[in-house]
């Protein structure tokens, strides 16, 4: 019979137990790297990758999207050893716990990656990468000394391009291993041994290409620290254009393939024929102009020395004679005249400075000044005439005699004052009234009444 659920006992749903369960791993194992085999890989349409990931005991699920296996660095296959980083999680449709991928790289390179960028961060902090303290290469190498393996095809595609491009070159070939635990301190010796004895103007390392670890060797400590204190130039051609060691970054140049550091390390012989012919054709012509110039100068020396015989000398003192002799005639005409000329102003202004000739022009000079006078004193005179009569006729216009003759009388007394008030006179007074014309005697009969209109 069923238990009754009950309220003290809710039941969970299979999505939620799958939620809680998916919160569970995800805030436990929030990040975390594990490394196996790939197994069951699937690429759908979608760019996604889906695999299992597994060793000899157990299995886990694993997604990838494709945001993050668009930047792999390698193509996944089944089969393959891998190390991978994660975020632990449950997928709820099925219930199965899964990892969802942020990186995954192959399991023994991964570990490689990590000491080479440590390495070359040490190497670059003590100026081993530094541009100031590389050896410029020669122009034009005589002796180069090739470090690679004498088996490989690497050899064989230097000497094809060298003998293409520069068949003169002395090329000398210095065997040593280029992979495995051996190679590294067998390159250290071989450089060494080239370091002493100061045959090569360039030392060449080259390789094929390879996995990172299989060029693993040329990123040897000891072996960079050594290519380092080269006294000569140290040029880098290990593996192809994508391939890059530590020796790459210590090396005085770095080429992208073997090949390719042939081709930087010399010329091209029929650049270099072209380039010949033409320095010869303007040594030629150079040589040619010389020539020219050295007859021109033989000419002008043969003309010198013809124009320097003794006839031709005593020929041009006379004719140098000659023409001093008519220079100095030129000279001495032109001096008289000028003497000539000066006398005859002296005599022009000694005459103008005769006695008689000065008495009459001052005697014309004080006619003149008197004729000015008279003129000035006529106009002074004429001017304060006509002045004095504006005067008049301003004082004429304001005078009292104006006003007599407009008609009116001044009434004056015996002592001459003027009568200005009526009260101020006497009956029997005698007054005089003085016109315009004339005076008229005056005698007061009576005097007019003081009243309020008087």
């Amino acid at each position: 019979m069923n238990t009754p659920i009950t309220a003290e006992r809710p039941a969970l749903r299979p999505s939620q137990l799958n939620t809680l369960a998916r919160d569970l791993l995800e805030g436990s194992f929030t990040s975390i790297w594990v490394e196996g085999e790939l197994s069951g890989l699937a690429r759908p349409g979608s760019g996604h990758l889906y695999f299992t990931l597994k060793d000899d005991r157990a299995q886990v699920r694993c997604a990838m999207f494709k945001a993050k296996a668009h930047w792999l660095r390698f193509i996944p296959r089944d089969g393959m050893q891998v190390l991978v980083r994660g975020k632990l999680t449950l997928y709820e449709p099925r219930g199965d716990y899964q990892l969802v991928l942020e990186h995954m790289e192959e399991a023994g390179e991964g570990a490689l990656r990590r000491a080479f960028e440590a390495l070359k961060a040490k190497l670059e902090a003590e100026g081993l990468f530094d541009a100031a303290r590389k050896r410029p290469l020669p122009r034009y190498v005589q002796r180069l000394g090739v470090i690679t393996s004498p088996s490989g095809a690497v050899i064989r595609d230097i000497q094809s391009v060298l003998t293409r491009r520069w068949p003169m070159l002395e090329v000398e070939l210095l065997p040593v291993p280029v992979q495995g635990a051996a190679a590294a301190p067998a390159i250290i010796a071989m450089l060494r041994a080239a370091y002493a004895a100061k045959r090569h103007d360039v030392l060449l390392l080259a390789r094929g290409g390879g996995s990172l670890e299989d060029l693993w060797c040329f990123n040897d400590e000891a072996l960079l620290r050594t290519i380092a204190q080269s006294p000569v130039p140290v040029v880098s051609a290990i593996g192809h254009e994508v391939d890059f060691t530590l020796a790459d970054f210590v090396a005085d140049l770095r080429a992208p393939t073997p090949s390719a550091a042939a081709e930087l390390l010399v010329p091209n012989s029929d650049e270099m024929s072209e380039r010949l012919k033409h320095l010869q054709a303007r040594a030629t012509r150079r040589l040619d102009h010389a020539l020219e110039r050295a007859k021109q100068r033989l000419d002008h020396a043969a003309l010198r020395l013809q124009s320097a015989h003794p006839e031709r000398r005593l020929q041009r003192s006379r004719e140098r004679a000659l023409h001093l002799h008519a220079r100095i005639g030129a000279a001495m005409a032109l001096r008289l005249a000028r003497l000539r000329r000066g006398t005859d102003a002296q005599g022009r202004a000694l005459q103008a400075q005769h006695p008689a000739l000065r008495l009459t022009r001052v005697r014309q000079r004080l006619a003149l000044l008197d004729a000015r006078r008279g003129t000035a004193l006529l106009r002074t005179l004429q001017q304060r005439i006509a002045r004095l009569r504006e005067l008049g006729r301003g004082l004429h216009a304001v005078s009292p005699l104006a006003t007599l003759d407009r008609g009116y009388a001044i009434l004056l007394r015996a002592d001459g004052s003027a009568v200005r008030d009526a009260q101020s006179v006497t009956e029997g007074e005698s007054l005089t009234a003085r016109i315009a014309s004339g005076e008229l005697p005056l005698r007061v009969e009576r005097l007019p009444s003081r009243g309020k209109d008087a």
